[in-house]
């Protein structure tokens, strides 16, 4: 079968990009997925993520692992990827965070014109559906439904009264382009009667609703092998169905959307790359092109955990499995109680120099104790608070494992790598812990975990993190958009020395935003969707 545009990967970005590309009739687009449909319950029910993020029987999961990580003692990393339509946004956390605006005026400034904040601040309004309606920097009608959060814990309200017992100050809204400060994350959460507390992924929000349209082919179960190419045109898509080799034809365009790992990893199985990484496996060098699968930064993050007495948060023991079947309950007739959290509630981006231009830690406070993703489980109550590094230095990379395409890639965000990681990481702690150990928090805390206390050195501190710090699954730059060297698509997301191929997901950030990856994600897919179309109108003219 031929379309005019076939798009790979139905994540945050593939979701996006054939809702609104699908919008004209006389176009027609086919969407490949590896993964299902992206409707099951534990995707709709928020909480339910945690039978996902750990990776057990890989439920719409591509549970990763990195390569051996030098920074981190020789462990391997996890890096979970949502395998289904919505991609990660299916799940996540479900926070809505833009980022700063300096991030996206450092993207113009390093050669990204019409990626600055003012530039991009009209795509975030026109995917945003936001409850209290639209303003001047938010939208009301978009598909993507941003709520408040439904039913936060008190735990929460007092992790937002210690921050700003240490001069904090509270914020109500972290996507103004100016996110510093401490409060509630917005979420992104159906707020309307029908589906009032469901996850509102980027598939339930753009593509669910519109998968009838008689021009959009949603092909689920398809892992995408090869680009078909004639020369350096891409016209066309090789994927396996089941047992079934099969191809789908592009009279357009070829759109990846991937993400960060597996669109830079189709490149190189089509021949697209370094040929250091692409000819040892057996792979014809078509193109080469350096910036593929180089330049992975992502988001290093470090965890403090505690035992607590209180009941009012996620626990295992006999009366948590009571609550959580009252809250079920509430949650599927009203859309509120524990079951609608995103577990990370309390949110604070904080400066460790007050000399900076913007935030360098992000805090995602947890109501529950979280201890290797969730993969290692403690009995009893209790809660926990993440610090990340928002601008790494390190820069890592993705790369083949072998000429199979169904093998995973080799990830390797080669974390600390640069000393300033580490000692913004170590700062960081250290300021988490002395909200951690305000007054506020101090009738919830019963015993601290992990190996935490008082009086630790430097030394000390960087064994621990070294020991104990992982990913917070935020991946980009691995086909950064520019206009040097080492970029692997211009600023219209068009792969530099391609015809007819385009890059769409996090994967072209040339530096990673300053907090969660997936708002801006479908931001850079509605305004994709915005350049494909005004890139085919003179075409169709000349016709």
């Amino acid at each position: 079968m031929a379309y005019d545009y076939v798009i790979v990967g139905g994540g945050s970005g593939g979701a996006t990009l054939a809702a609104r590309l699908s919008e004209d009739p006389a176009v027609t687009v086919c969407l490949l997925e590896a993964g299902g449909t992206g409707k099951h319950l534990l995707i709709r029910a928020p909480a339910a993520v945690v039978a996902i993020l750990p990776g057990h029987g890989k439920i719409s999961n591509w549970a990763y692992q990195t390569v051996p990580q030098k920074g981190l003692n020789g462990r391997k990393g996890y890096q979970p990827r949502g395998k289904a339509l919505g991609g990660s946004s299916a799940i996540n956390a479900m926070l809505y965070v833009r980022g700063h605006r300096a991030d996206y005026d450092g993207w113009a400034e390093a050669g990204c014109d019409g990626w600055d904040w003012n530039s991009v601040l009209p795509y975030f309004r026109r995917s945003e559906g936001h409850e209290d309606g639209a303003d001047d920097l938010h939208g009301g009608t978009g598909p993507l439904e941003v709520s408040h959060q439904k039913s936060p814990r008190p735990i929460t309200r007092a992790f937002i009264e210690a921050a700003g017992a240490l001069q904090h100050r509270e914020v109500n809204d972290f996507n103004t382009g100016d996110n510093e400060g401490v409060g509630l994350y917005q979420v992104t959460q159906f707020h309307k009667a029908n589906r009032n507390g469901e996850r509102c992924s980027a598939a339930a929000g753009y593509l669910h609703p519109v998968m009838d349209r008689p021009n959009l082919t949603v092909i689920t179960g398809a892992h995408a092998t090869k680009i078909a190419l004639e020369g350096r045109r891409a016209t066309g898509v090789h994927y396996r169905k089941g047992k079934r080799d099969q191809q789908v034809s592009a009279r357009r365009e070829v759109i990846l959307c991937g993400g960060a790992f597996n669109s830079p990893q189709l490149l190189q199985l089509s021949g697209i790359g370094r040929v250091q990484d692409i000819t040892p496996h057996g792979i014809d060098l078509v193109h080469e092109l350096p910036g593929v699968g180089q330049n992975l930064q992502d988001h290093l993050d470090f965890t403090l955990g505690y035992k607590s007495k209180d009941t009012d948060n996620f626990g295992i023991g006999a009366r948590g499995t009571v609550n959580l079947v009252k809250h079920m309950l509430e949650w599927r007739k009203t859309g509120r109680g524990m079951i609608a959290t995103p577990f990370a509630e309390g949110a604070a981006f904080l400066k460790t120099d007050q000399s900076l231009d913007r935030p360098d830690i992000q805090l995602h406070f947890v109501i529950s104790i979280v201890d290797d993703h969730a993969r290692k489980l403690h009995p009893g109550y209790g809660y926990s608070c993440h610090v990340c590094v928002l601008h790494p230095a390190s820069r890592g990379t993705v790369t083949l494992a072998s000429a199979d395409p169904m093998a995973a890639p080799l990830i390797d965000p080669n974390f600390l790598a640069e000393d300033s990681d580490l000692a913004t990481l170590i700062k960081g702690a250290k300021m988490t812990r002395e909200i951690m150990n305000a007054p506020a928090l101090r009738p919830y805390r019963h015993k601290e975990l992990f190996g935490t206390g008082d009086n630790m050195t430097d030394a000390e501190w960087e064994e621990i993190i070294r020991t104990r710090a992982d990913t917070i699954y935020h991946p980009v730059g691995t086909c950064k958009m520019g206009r040097d060297g080492m970029a692997v698509v211009d600023p219209h997301l068009r792969v530099h020395g391609m015809e007819g191929l385009r890059v769409v997901d996090a994967s072209v950030m040339p530096t990673v935003t300053s907090g969660n990856t997936n708002a801006p994600t479908i931001m850079i897919a509605e305004r994709a969707a915005d350049l494909i179309k005004a890139q085919a109108a003179p075409a169709i003219a000349a016709q």
